[in-house]
């Protein structure tokens, strides 16, 4: 199976690639983490450059994928509860594609395609660092399925 960070930015810092790919190279070989990144639309104006870079992100996604929205409206979930959807998606075993926007956000079209989506908690980080963060995770949830010391709750 494989679980695909879909992300708006091109030329991230260092410490951001580091970040990704530590985490990234962790998963087994079962269970894929791959990161797909799009332009960001620039100076088109804020609508736009949403709307652009949303449909960059949508274009890229194949149709049989659950489709998660990184949106910050919504409640948090608990390891446990990430763990618990992970499993489910094992299950299924389809592709899931987490849409992370850029710095306006992701546009209501490509949402509203997603059936489901996920908040971090009420603080609002960086888009970059938003994929490390989701990258970790997606490992500790499966570090948990897995029985690996790694998630101590």
């Amino acid at each position: 199976m494989k679980l695909v960070v879909a992300a708006v930015g091109q030329r991230m810092p260092d410490w951001i690639k580091a970040g990704w790919n530590e985490y990234a190279r962790r998963f087994p070989p079962h269970l894929a983490l791959e990161l797909v990144e799009v332009p960001a639309a620039g100076r088109a104006g804020a609508g736009r450059a949403r709307e652009l870079e949303s449909e960059r992100l949508g274009a890229r996604v194949p149709a049989q994928a659950a489709r998660v929205a990184l949106h910050g409206s919504r409640q948090g979930w608990s390891t446990e509860e990430l763990a618990e959807r992970l499993a489910g998606w094992l299950q299924e075993g389809d592709p899931v594609w987490f849409f992370i926007g850029g710095a306006e956000g992701l546009a209501p079209d490509l949402r509203s395609t997603c059936r489901v989506r996920w908040s971090l908690g009420p603080a609002v980080y960086p888009h970059m660092l938003v994929r490390v963060i989701v990258a970790e995770q997606l490992y500790r949830a499966n570090s948990l399925l897995s029985g690996h010391p790694y998630h101590r709750g």
